[in-house]
């Protein structure tokens, strides 16, 4: 099978591809990064057509070199995801944390969402459920330190970021960069950690028919 990664962050490609080594280490996977996508939304503060549009070429790229399934790795994007899943159904194209979400959502009712990129809290939280009550957190500064290529800096804000959340059922990490923070996470606030990356490798490899 081969699979398509279209990032939005470089810092996502090291997470998601330990994650297919996990789960699916057959798979043949592809990278697609445009990290302007990001810049531009930051930028821009929204979604618009053309940003739709931009997604769509992606898209189409990807089922061009003979993809069998795309995953989306950038959190910010819905409606333009969503929008490839359209054109390309039944193809699975998944959004990257609606398998993160599936699951938060059957574990808990009051929900941590920690994210770095600020336009994740704007576009994720109308994915869940409104039976469920989201916790939205920003660790402020941490994106920076990652581009910066500060790890370690990175993973303290996160963790203490994490620490205004311990009212919640669990938390959910939005960016797949933040995987590598989820041990110390549940350590600093007792709570269970989910993570997009393992999350949509399951689910896409379920979606495919592959045991």
């Amino acid at each position: 099978m081969r699979i398509t990664l279209i990032h939005a962050l470089k810092h996502s490609i090291v997470p998601i591809e330990a994650s297919f080594a996990r789960h699916w280490p057959e798979a043949r996977l592809m990278n697609l990064l445009d990290d302007s996508l990001s810049a531009d939304l930051a930028r821009d503060g929204k979604l618009d057509e053309r940003m739709t549009e931009r997604f769509l070429t992606m898209g189409r790229y990807a089922v061009g070199t003979g993809a069998n399934g795309i995953l989306f790795t950038c959190s910010a994007f819905g409606p333009c995801i969503e929008a490839v899943a359209r054109e390309h159904a039944p193809m699975p194209v998944l959004k990257p944390n609606e398998a993160m979400i599936e699951q938060a959502v059957a574990k808990g009712k009051r929900i941590g969402l920690l994210s770095t990129f600020p336009p994740t809290l704007v576009s994720m939280p109308p994915e869940f459920p409104s039976q469920v009550t989201l916790v939205p957190k920003l660790a402020d500064g941490a994106l920076a330190a990652l581009d910066r290529g500060d790890r370690v800096e990175h993973d303290r804000i996160v963790v203490e970021a994490s620490k205004e959340l311990r009212d919640c059922d669990l938390i959910a990490l939005a960016q797949y960069s933040m995987a590598p923070a989820a041990e110390r996470v549940a350590e600093v606030t007792g709570l269970e950690v989910l993570t997009t990356p393992d999350s949509a490798v399951k689910k896409l490899k379920a979606m495919l028919g592959i045991s």
